[in-house]
């Protein structure tokens, strides 16, 4: 059976990104920043062979995703699985926020974030939980297709370190800046990952902030 090759997206830059806020299900919109990145993901992966778009239903990756599917001349399919993880009462705080209300958690978090669920939140096991079969459906309805799938930095880092072997526990370890496109084969019994990370023309790189504990870590 002929492989289904997924270009894995992380959205655009998103309003507020220069504050470092943590958002997770907070619907935040891209930044004017944000818009440009999409734009010319759009018209770089408008030349690619891609059949359908798969996004997150969070604001911030139907943005992204729509001028893919533009390019494409589809419509994208809304997924509510493919969302960031729930950070509970850390949503919208900073880092410095999170470290004076919560100095215990943060550390445990930052030493293993496969071990911590956030406060009232989530915990990276469920969101591997919902991402995972929502993704492997996405590769049952599209055998040896190419498809674009949109979604958060949280979730691309789960849905690469399911392909790439690695403990959940390292997925923070996995850079996943605003924009950026990863390039997975599925094949029948296992996944290569071609491209991680990728940025196109006319995308300039910013840091990433949502669930990078390096970039948390930082003063």
């Amino acid at each position: 059976m002929a492989s289904t090759w997924v270009y894995l997206i992380r959205h655009g830059e998103v309003e507020e990104a220069a504050q470092k806020r943590f958002f997770g299900h907070t619907d935040v919109a891209l930044s004017p920043t944000g818009l440009r990145q999409v734009e010319a993901l759009g018209r770089h992966l408008g030349r690619e062979a891609i059949e359908a778009v798969y996004t997150s239903d969070l604001r911030r990756a139907r943005q992204s995703g729509d001028p893919i599917a533009a390019a494409r001349e589809i419509a994208p399919v809304i997924d509510a699985a493919l969302r960031e993880v729930y950070m509970g009462r850390w949503e919208g705080l900073t880092f410095p926020e999170i470290r004076e209300r919560y100095p215990e958690l943060i550390a445990a978090w930052l030493a293993d974030p496969a071990a911590v669920a956030f406060p009232e939140g989530e915990s990276l096991e469920a969101l591997r939980a919902r991402a995972m079969p929502a993704l492997q459906a996405i590769l049952e309805r599209h055998p040896g297709g190419r498809v674009a799938v949109v979604a958060h930095g949280g979730t691309n880092r789960v849905i690469l370190a399911e392909a790439l072997g690695l403990l959940l526990r390292n997925s923070l370890r996995i850079a996943q800046d605003y924009a950026c496109v990863n390039l997975i084969e599925y094949r029948r019994s296992s996944a290569v990952v071609h491209a991680l990370n990728q940025l196109v023309a006319g995308v300039a790189a910013v840091p990433p902030v949502e669930t990078s504990a390096q970039e948390a870590s930082r003063p």
